[in-house]
Parts: C-alpha cells; sequence; structure tokens
C-alpha cells in the first residue's frame, strides 16, 4: 500500500481550485487544509472552492493555521511568492510543491535568497520543487525523456503555440499581453527579460544535468500583425494592430543553439510578421524537435472541443504539482529540480 500524504492546499485561483480538487479526489492524499487570500473565502468549505460536494474542511487565511496542521505537503500557489511565508513553511518541517517559476532552478535565484531557503530546509528537513507545464512538464520532464534515447544532441527545440482568442480576459490580452496594440519595431524588452529568465533557467537544468551546460543564453522577440480585422471573445483585434507574439530563448553552448524554446502567442494565424518569416502557427500545443543520432519530432496537441477547453486547461498546470508530492515529500533537504527527483508517476488508483 502507497504512503499517504497529508497536503494543504495554498490559494484557490484557477490553478489552485483544480489542484483542490485532484487533492481531495486522489487516492493517496489527504487534505488537512485549504489556505485562501481573500478573507471572504475563510471558513467556507473546501469541496465548496473547488466546485464539488463539502467535505467538512474550513478554509483558513493564516500562515499559523497552516503550520499548526502539520501537514506533510504545501501545494503552494499564489499569485506571486511571499518568501517569508515560504521560508516558514519549510523550516517548520512542511514540504512545498510550487507552480512558481522563479523556484525551478536554484541556481539562478538571488544567492541569499537561495541560501536562505536552503538553510530553511535543513532547519525543517524539508525540500522545496517548483513545477507546471509550461515551464515545467515540456521544458524539463519532456526532454528528459527524450533526450534518454540520445547519445548525441545537435539541438533540441521546443515550440509552444498558444491560441488566446477564446479567452475572455481584455485586461489581460490588451493590456498584459499587447494584442490589439499599435505595430511596434520591436517586443517589450521587459517583458523579453522576464521570459529569458523563466524559460531559459529551466532549459538550464536539462541542459545541466546532461552534462552540457549552456556557455550563454539569448533572446529575441517578434510580433506578428493582422491582416484583417478580429473578433475575439474579449473584444475587436483591428487590422494592422499586434495578433501575435513570439520569443525565441536560446541556450548557447560552443557558439552554437543547443536548446530553444520558441514561445508562440497569437489570437489569429492570419498575419504579417515583423521578420518576414513564416511562423507556422499550428494548433495550440506543443512541437519537439530533437535534432541528434536518433531524431525525433513530436508533436501534442488538445483533443476537446472548444467548450471543454476552459474545463480543461487548468489541469496542465496543477496536476503535475499534485503528483509530485509524493516524490517531493520523499527527496533530501533542499531546492529540488527535476533533475534531482525520481520520475513524477501519476497514481490513479
Amino acid at each position: 500500500m502507497p504512503k499517504r500524504y497529508r497536503v494543504v492546499q495554498w490559494a484557490t485561483g484557477n490553478v489552485g481550485s483544480r489542484a483542490l480538487r485532484n487533492v481531495i479526489q486522489h487516492p493517496y492524499l489527504d487534505l488537512a487544509g485549504v489556505w485562501v487570500h481573500s478573507p471572504d473565502k475563510v471558513g467556507r468549505d473546501a469541496g465548496t472552492l473547488c466546485g464539488i460536494d463539502p467535505v467538512g474542511i474550513a478554509a483558513v487565511g493564516t500562515l499559523e493555521a497552516v503550520v499548526a496542521l502539520a501537514p506533510d505537503c504545501v501545494l503552494y500557489m499564489p499569485h506571486q511568492a511571499n518568501h517569508d511565508e515560504l521560508t516558514a513553511l519549510l523550516a517548520a518541517g512542511i514540504n512545498v510543491v510550487t507552480t512558481r517559476t522563479e523556484f525551478q532552478n536554484p541556481a539562478r535565484l538571488d544567492p541569499a535568497l537561495r541560501a536562505r531557503i536552503e538553510q530553511a530546509c535543513v532547519q525543517g528537513n524539508s525540500s522545496l520543487h517548483g513545477t507546471g507545464s509550461s515551464p515545467g512538464f515540456v521544458t524539463e520532464a519532456l526532454p528528459i525523456v527524450l533526450g534518454s534515447l540520445q547519445r548525441r544532441l545537435d539541438c533540441l527545440s521546443i515550440s509552444e503555440f498558444a491560441d488566446v482568442s477564446s479567452r475572455n480576459s481584455p485586461e489581460l490580452l490588451f493590456q498584459v499581453m499587447g494584442f490589439g496594440s499599435p505595430p511596434r519595431a520591436a517586443a517589450d524588452p521587459g517583458m523579453l527579460h522576464h521570459l529569458r529568465e523563466t524559460f531559459g533557467g529551466t532549459l538550464a537544468v536539462v541542459a545541466d544535468a546532461m552534462g552540457v551546460g549552456f556557455d550563454s543564453l539569448e533572446i529575441s522577440g517578434g510580433l506578428g500583425f493582422a491582416r484583417h480585422d478580429v473578433r475575439i471573445a474579449a473584444g475587436l483585434i483591428p487590422a494592422g494592430t499586434v495578433a501575435a507574439t513570439r520569443a525565441v530563448i536560446t541556450g548557447v553552448r560552443d557558439g552554437k543553439p543547443l536548446m530553444r524554446m520558441l514561445l508562440n502567442w497569437y489570437v489569429s494565424r492570419d498575419i504579417e510578421t515583423s521578420d518576414g518569416e513564416d511562423w507556422d502557427l499550428r494548433e495550440s500545443g506543443w512541437r519537439l524537435l530533437v535534432e541528434g543520432d536518433c531524431p525525433l519530432d513530436v508533436s501534442i496537441t488538445y483533443p476537446v472541443a472548444p467548450e471543454d477547453y476552459a474545463e480543461m486547461t487548468p489541469g496542465l498546470t496543477a496536476n503535475r504539482p499534485v503528483n509530485a508530492v509524493a516524490v517531493v515529500c520523499e527527496a533530501s533537504p533542499g531546492i529540488r529540480t527535476s533533475a534531482d527527483l525520481p520520475q513524477v508517476i501519476a497514481r490513479l488508483a
């Protein structure tokens, strides 16, 4: 019989509520509690918070209440990490699995923060692991598996395609992502820096594990402009404005690209690109191209009806952290990466 683990879900947003439901329904995880940010949610039943029947566990709103529950693990999924909270959990002996991407590669953390977290892990005999879908599954788990078929790697290219036209989130699409903006020559440099650190760091986990660490990380960006007016769920994309963005993060070794992540986010595929190239935009999903002694070309799409898409997508990010609870709880103290941990296997029964 597999060992059981007591889990607290921290935060109940779109991904967090899916993780909460997963924990409640998991055959070998026991929900110990749920932390919520909003005072209006404190005291509400955990089951109600994730859209299922009540389970008799009321939400709490303080760190102290979570520590008092003494769980084996916290699934930490806030919009922004609080380092005081995080280190307090770890120092109290509570393992943490998080979707916060900055913790996926400890080597790229601020040295002082890394030392603080690792000291908390030593104090509590606990471990911290960051994971998700992208970055995470597609930038670490899949490359490690596909790389196991190689004895020579010339280049690994991961293309992500995300059609966000069905998202009814005007603030996200228009203000944050810049869709519908007037033409401009280059992508936002602040966003490019963020993507370089986020995706470059997670690719570096794989490269370092393979013994072929990067000499440098490079990033470039491009924009695609709508050829015609495009009506999407969030509003109108006028002709000539931004309808697609691309960022290319490249890990360079010996002067050559060794690993690349191409992020293609769009609301229309009928575009003129800023670099004049055909971006070959595909349906939402991923394509992994492995150039080596055993070449591979792997495509992943989501075979769900449009009306079911919103229900499916939170699981892409929430499921892997839930499935990782057992291996993180059994790991040695410290900040653990995908290269440190055993294979994450979903226990379904």
